[in-house]
C-alpha cells in the first residue's frame, strides 16, 4: 500500500471510519458533503480528473472504474497524424515514482474522433482532449477538427513540445512562444473552454502562466513531468529505450506543489494541479496551496482503480476536517506563525 494512502468505509446511519491519532474512529457524515468544483465555465461533480497519458482515451478503463463518479478524463496526447511513440521499454519504476518516454504515441486525431469518441459519449463526465504539435499550425488543424465533434468539455495543450519551426525550443520555455501558441489555439477553440498545461522546466512558472493567461487561457494545469534520467551500472545504457524520460509519481508532489502556489499566485484562471496524487489527503493539500482541481496520473499505473479510490475517500476526509464544500479549501494556506 502506497505511503499516505487511507481507506474509507461507508458505515450506516450515516458513519465514515476516518484516521484520528494513528487509530480509527467513527465521525458523522454532514447530510451532504459538496465535492463540485467550477474549473472557469465547467462544473465537474468533484475535482478528481485522470491525467493525460496515464487513462488511455478513457475506454481502456471503464470495464474497471466508473467513468460517471470522476470529475473528469483528460484522454492521451493528440495530433495531427499518428503516432507511433517512443522505443520500448517505455516505462521504469524509480524511488517513489516512475520514468516515462512513451512519446506521445496516439492514433491521430482524426481516428479519435471517429473511433474513440463516439464510446466516450456515453459516459456522463467531463472528456477533455488533450492536444499537442510541432508548430502552432498543428495544434490549431487538431483543435478545427475537434470543433466539429461532439462529446467534449475542454481543450488541454500540452506546450511542453519542441516548436520545430524556432530551433526546437518548447512552447512552454518562453513566455512569448507560449503566448502565441496559445493564443492561436484561443482563437480556434471557440466552443469550449482551453486549459494550457504548463512545463515544470522554466526559470519562474509564474510567469510563463500569467503569459498564457493574458493569451486567452481559461485554466492552467500545473504541471508536467519533469526531465530525468535512469541508468544501468551494468550495461552502462539507460534504463528505458530513450536515454531521458519524464519523471512523475510521489517523489515530485513536493515540487509541484510549490509550482501550483506560485502559479496560484500569479494568476486569476483555475489552477489544476497534478504530481503525484494517490490519496484523498494528496487531493486536498493540493487545493489548500491554490488548485481548484486535480489530476491523476502515475498512480493509475499501479491501481487502475485509484481514481475512482480517491474520490470515494473525499467525503469522509472533508467530514473529518469538518468541510461541507470542497471548493472552499481552494488557496486557504497559511502563513506559519514566527
Amino acid at each position: 500500500m502506497p505511503h499516505g494512502r487511507r481507506d474509507y468505509e461507508k458505515r450506516e446511519n450515516p458513519l465514515f471510519l476516518v484516521p484520528l491519532h494513528g487509530t480509527l474512529a467513527a465521525v458523522n457524515v454532514p447530510a451532504a458533503v459538496d465535492l463540485g468544483v467550477q474549473v472557469g465555465a465547467l462544473r465537474l461533480r468533484n475535482p478528481v480528473i485522470a491525467a493525460s497519458g496515464t487513462f488511455g482515451y478513457g475506454l481502456e478503463l471503464a470495464p474497471l472504474v466508473d467513468l460517471n463518479r470522476l470529475g473528469g478524463v483528460v484522454v492521451k496526447g493528440l495530433s495531427r497524424e499518428p503516432m507511433d511513440g517512443a522505443p520500448a521499454p517505455r516505462l521504469c519504476e524509480t524511488p517513489s515514482g516512475m520514468l516515462n518516454a512513451v512519446g506521445l504515441q496516439n492514433i491521430g486525431v482524426r481516428a479519435f474522433v471517429r473511433e474513440k469518441l463516439p464510446g466516450l459519449r456515453k459516459w456522463d463526465t467531463a472528456v477533455v482532449a488533450n492536444v499537442f504539435g510541432y508548430s502552432i499550425e498543428d495544434y490549431v488543424e487538431v483543435i478545427r477538427i475537434l470543433e466539429d465533434a461532439e462529446g467534449l468539455a475542454a481543450y488541454e495543450l500540452n506546450i511542453s513540445c519542441p516548436n520545430v519551426k524556432r530551433g526546437g525550443m518548447q512552447f512552454g520555455s518562453e513566455p512569448g512562444l507560449a503566448a502565441e501558441v496559445t493564443a492561436a489555439a484561443r482563437n480556434a477553440a471557440v466552443r469550449r473552454p482551453l486549459w494550457v498545461k504548463l512545463s515544470p522546466l522554466v526559470t519562474d512558472i509564474g510567469v510563463i502562466g500569467h503569459a498564457v493567461e493574458t493569451a486567452g487561457a481559461d485554466a492552467l494545469t500545473v504541471a508536467n513531468t519533469y526531465p530525468a534520467m535512469t541508468v544501468d551500472c551494468r550495461t552502462r545504457r539507460s534504463r528505458i529505450g530513450s536515454l531521458t524520460g519524464g519523471l512523475s509519481g510521489a517523489a515530485i508532489k513536493p515540487l509541484t506543489l510549490r509550482q501550483v502556489l506560485i502559479v496560484r499566485n500569479s494568476v486569476r484562471v483555475p489552477v489544476i494541479g497534478l504530481g503525484g496524487i494517490d490519496c484523498p489527503e494528496d487531493v486536498i493539500e493540493y487545493l489548500i496551496v491554490g488548485a481548484t482541481a486535480v489530476q491523476v496520473g502515475t498512480a493509475s499505473f499501479a491501481d487502475p482503480m485509484a481514481t475512482e479510490r480517491i474520490v470515494a475517500g473525499l467525503t469522509g476526509l472533508c467530514a473529518s476536517i469538518n468541510v461541507s464544500n470542497i471548493s472552499e479549501l481552494a488557496g486557504t494556506i497559511t502563513e506559519n506563525s514566527a
